[in-house]
Protein backbone atom coordinates (compact mmCIF):
# COMPACT_ATOMS: atom_id res chain seq x y z
CA UNK A 1 0.00 0.00 0.00
CA UNK A 2 1.08 3.63 -0.46
CA UNK A 3 0.83 6.78 1.14
CA UNK A 4 -0.62 10.39 0.03
CA UNK A 5 -1.74 13.42 1.02
CA UNK A 6 -5.52 13.86 0.73
CA UNK A 7 -7.16 17.30 0.28
CA UNK A 8 -7.13 18.02 4.23
CA UNK A 9 -3.53 17.48 4.68
CA UNK A 10 -4.29 14.01 6.05
CA UNK A 11 -2.07 10.70 5.21
CA UNK A 12 -4.87 9.08 2.90
CA UNK A 13 -4.06 4.88 2.77
CA UNK A 14 -4.80 3.05 -0.74
CA UNK A 15 -5.14 -0.08 -1.07
CA UNK A 16 -4.80 -2.09 -4.17
CA UNK A 17 -8.54 -2.05 -4.52
CA UNK A 18 -8.59 1.24 -4.65
CA UNK A 19 -5.57 1.57 -7.07
CA UNK A 20 -7.40 -0.51 -9.48
CA UNK A 21 -10.88 1.10 -8.90
CA UNK A 22 -9.06 4.14 -10.10
CA UNK A 23 -7.40 2.70 -13.03
CA UNK A 24 -10.53 0.87 -14.21
CA UNK A 25 -12.09 4.02 -14.20
CA UNK A 26 -9.75 5.70 -16.13
CA UNK A 27 -9.28 3.07 -18.57
CA UNK A 28 -13.14 3.40 -18.84
CA UNK A 29 -13.18 6.81 -19.49
CA UNK A 30 -10.50 6.63 -21.91
CA UNK A 31 -12.40 4.29 -24.14
CA UNK A 32 -15.13 6.87 -24.10
CA UNK A 33 -13.42 9.55 -24.87
CA UNK A 34 -11.66 7.75 -28.33
CA UNK A 35 -14.78 7.96 -30.28
CA UNK A 36 -14.37 11.44 -30.57
CA UNK A 37 -10.82 11.38 -31.25
CA UNK A 38 -11.21 8.76 -33.64
CA UNK A 39 -13.82 10.54 -35.80
CA UNK A 40 -11.46 13.02 -37.03
CA UNK A 41 -8.50 10.65 -38.04
CA UNK A 42 -6.43 10.27 -34.79
CA UNK A 43 -5.64 8.51 -31.94
CA UNK A 44 -5.23 8.85 -27.91
CA UNK A 45 -3.56 6.54 -25.81
CA UNK A 46 -2.68 6.63 -22.11
CA UNK A 47 0.69 6.17 -21.90
CA UNK A 48 1.45 6.33 -17.80
CA UNK A 49 -0.54 6.92 -14.58
CA UNK A 50 0.31 7.64 -11.44
CA UNK A 51 -3.45 6.87 -9.39
CA UNK A 52 -1.70 8.17 -5.82
CA UNK A 53 -0.22 11.07 -7.16
CA UNK A 54 -3.15 11.85 -9.71
CA UNK A 55 -1.17 12.03 -13.05
CA UNK A 56 -2.04 11.21 -15.92
CA UNK A 57 -0.45 11.09 -19.21
CA UNK A 58 -1.93 11.24 -22.76
CA UNK A 59 -0.53 11.08 -26.14
CA UNK A 60 -2.58 12.15 -29.27
CA UNK A 61 -1.59 10.53 -32.44
CA UNK A 62 -2.57 10.06 -36.20
CA UNK A 63 -4.03 12.81 -37.70
CA UNK A 64 -3.57 14.85 -34.34
CA UNK A 65 -0.04 15.34 -35.22
CA UNK A 66 -0.95 17.72 -37.94
CA UNK A 67 -3.98 19.78 -36.41
CA UNK A 68 -4.04 23.15 -35.32
CA UNK A 69 -5.83 22.52 -32.08
CA UNK A 70 -4.31 19.32 -30.89
CA UNK A 71 -3.14 21.26 -28.18
CA UNK A 72 -6.69 22.76 -27.18
CA UNK A 73 -7.95 19.29 -27.12
CA UNK A 74 -5.14 18.20 -25.18
CA UNK A 75 -6.09 20.94 -22.35
CA UNK A 76 -9.71 21.80 -22.64
CA UNK A 77 -11.22 18.69 -23.82
CA UNK A 78 -9.03 15.84 -22.38
CA UNK A 79 -8.01 17.08 -19.15
CA UNK A 80 -11.00 19.38 -18.40
CA UNK A 81 -12.87 15.58 -18.61
CA UNK A 82 -10.60 13.89 -16.80
CA UNK A 83 -10.18 15.93 -13.73
CA UNK A 84 -14.68 16.88 -13.55
CA UNK A 85 -15.07 13.11 -13.53
CA UNK A 86 -11.86 11.76 -11.82
CA UNK A 87 -11.66 13.57 -8.94
CA UNK A 88 -8.42 12.08 -7.65
CA UNK A 89 -6.76 13.10 -11.00
CA UNK A 90 -4.56 16.33 -10.35
CA UNK A 91 -2.68 16.76 -13.31
CA UNK A 92 -2.92 15.72 -16.87
CA UNK A 93 -0.07 15.71 -18.79
CA UNK A 94 -0.24 15.98 -23.20
CA UNK A 95 1.86 15.45 -26.30
CA UNK A 96 1.35 14.95 -29.78
CA UNK A 97 3.05 11.96 -31.40
CA UNK A 98 6.07 13.92 -33.52
CA UNK A 99 6.87 10.97 -35.98
CA UNK A 100 3.82 10.90 -38.34
CA UNK A 101 4.69 13.44 -41.23
CA UNK A 102 2.48 15.66 -42.43
CA UNK A 103 0.91 14.14 -45.61
CA UNK A 104 0.52 10.62 -43.73
CA UNK A 105 -1.54 12.41 -41.13
CA UNK A 106 -3.51 14.42 -42.61
CA UNK A 107 -5.00 11.47 -44.45
CA UNK A 108 -6.35 9.53 -41.78
CA UNK A 109 -8.46 12.52 -40.57
CA UNK A 110 -11.91 13.45 -42.25
CA UNK A 111 -11.63 17.42 -40.84
CA UNK A 112 -9.66 20.08 -41.69
CA UNK A 113 -6.12 19.89 -40.66
CA UNK A 114 -3.46 22.97 -40.77
CA UNK A 115 0.50 21.24 -40.89
CA UNK A 116 2.46 22.72 -38.08
CA UNK A 117 5.30 24.97 -39.33
CA UNK A 118 8.28 23.42 -39.95
CA UNK A 119 11.29 25.48 -41.04
CA UNK A 120 13.01 23.70 -44.25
Amino acid sequence: MGAIFGQNGEVEILTDQVRADRLKALNSLMELLRPMVQADGGEIVLVRCDVEAGIVEVELQGACSSCAIAEDTLSGGVERILKDRLPWVTEVIGGVQETDDIEGSQLLGAGGYVPKYRPS
